[in-house]
């Protein structure tokens, strides 16, 4: 287990969470933002990928489970992401649809940002926004994210525009006693 949240569990992906990747991934409206579903080549390469990255990096997106049934719903988690000439922390979530509006994008994305800040100790944590994205977006703010720039992401073809949107880490407050 890597992180657990009031209602969630997340945990690394493995070659079981496929079925239920592939609702996520493969579902058109869910993906409209990558511009449209995966393909079952597309969706073992992206599970190839996570899992190659918990072993590079330490980290990637996570398989995001209900804590009361043990369900995957959803994935969240932290990845590299290049936004202009930086290389910067990203948290990332995607969720079956069947699970949309009930606060778990934002429950899970905050537990990710939290370890972030607490276990890999960066400055800043981001989330890569399609400027059509409104969900996503309120997320983002949710987090207490604001859009530091705009910026274009090609992917599958098409010039996608994105907004970048962090988070600095808190720091601690200055002494106010008396010296």
């Amino acid at each position: 287990m890597i992180l657990e949240t009031e209602r969630l569990a997340l945990r690394e992906m493995s070659v079981d969470d496929l079925p239920a990747l592939k609702r996520i991934l493969q579902d058109a409206e869910t993906m409209v933002a990558y511009e449209g579903p995966f393909s079952d080549t597309e969706v073992d390469a992206w599970l190839e990928r996570m899992l190659e990255r918990y072993h590079s990096d330490g980290f990637a997106l996570w398989a995001v489970e209900l804590r009361e049934t043990g369900d995957m719903i959803g994935q969240c988690g932290l990845t590299w992401q290049t936004i202009g000439d930086e290389r910067v922390i990203e948290v990332g979530y995607l969720f079956e649809r069947a699970h949309w509006h009930r606060g778990y994008a934002t429950e899970a994305a905050r537990g990710c940002r939290d370890y972030a800040f607490s276990r890999l100790h960066v400055d800043q944590v981001y989330a890569k926004v399609r400027d059509t994205n409104i969900a996503s977006m309120n997320v983002a703010i949710r987090l207490g994210m604001t859009v530091r720039t705009r910026f274009i992401t090609r992917y599958r073809g098409v010039d996608m525009p994105h907004l970048a949107f962090a988070v600095d880490a808190p720091r601690a407050a200055a002494s106010t006693s008396p010296t």
